[in-house]
């Protein structure tokens, strides 16, 4: 069975209520909190666009991208919602520009294994690195409205509620579609442990 382990919600409500602080306080034009407002949010960024562009070699550029663009508009944010469900929008259309972009361009070749090389320049020594590789690989099968309401609930950590508003769609959907996600996961995630039966 796939678990992944949720932030407690206390935990979670106070660091949501930091950013947005250092959101607002980097809006007045205070640098300090400018700083404080990346890091706290960086690392959920950067997870939740490797795994909606599903490619490890964009990733860090897109991160840059959702902060170059959210500091480009931070003029106009007033902590409605907070920094991380508005900057994770901002990620979200960084990525669909992205992919918009790659559309058009013609590509080079096919046959240039980025993937692997990737994979062979992680440190695959760490605990739960093969459990994470193959979450990575099993939730690019998912339907994108199922990947992306478990990712944000699971992987980013937003409640139900928070991803609701962020996709725009009622809080039973999303928790129907994490629900299915998960069903679909452990599933594939059986199918790839058991034995091949076929004759070799």
């Amino acid at each position: 069975m796939i678990s992944v382990l949720p932030v407690p919600c206390a935990d979670r409500a106070t660091a949501d209520a930091s950013a947005t602080a250092w959101a607002l306080a980097a809006r007045a034009g205070d640098p300090e909190a400018a700083d404080h407002f990346v890091r706290a949010l960086h690392g959920d960024v950067l997870r939740y666009v490797t795994h909606l562009s599903g490619d490890p070699q964009t990733a860090h550029d897109l991160t840059q991208d959702t902060f170059a663009r959210a500091f480009s508009s931070l003029h106009r944010y007033e902590g409605r919602a907070s920094a991380r469900t508005w900057l994770l929008s901002i990620a979200r259309r960084a990525v669909v520009d992205n992919l918009r972009r790659a559309a058009v361009r013609p590509r080079i070749a096919d046959t240039t294994d980025w993937q692997t090389a990737a994979e062979r320049n992680q440190p695959c020594g760490l605990p739960g690195f093969d459990e994470g590789v193959a979450l990575l690989d099993l939730l690019q099968t998912l339907p994108e409205e199922r990947r992306e309401a478990f990712l944000l609930t699971q992987v980013v950590g937003l409640s139900y509620e928070e991803a609701a508003g962020f996709v725009g769609c009622p809080v039973g959907t999303v928790r129907s579609r994490v629900s299915r996600a998960r069903v679909s996961l452990d599933r594939l995630l059986l199918d790839s442990e058991t034995p091949s039966t076929e004759a070799g």
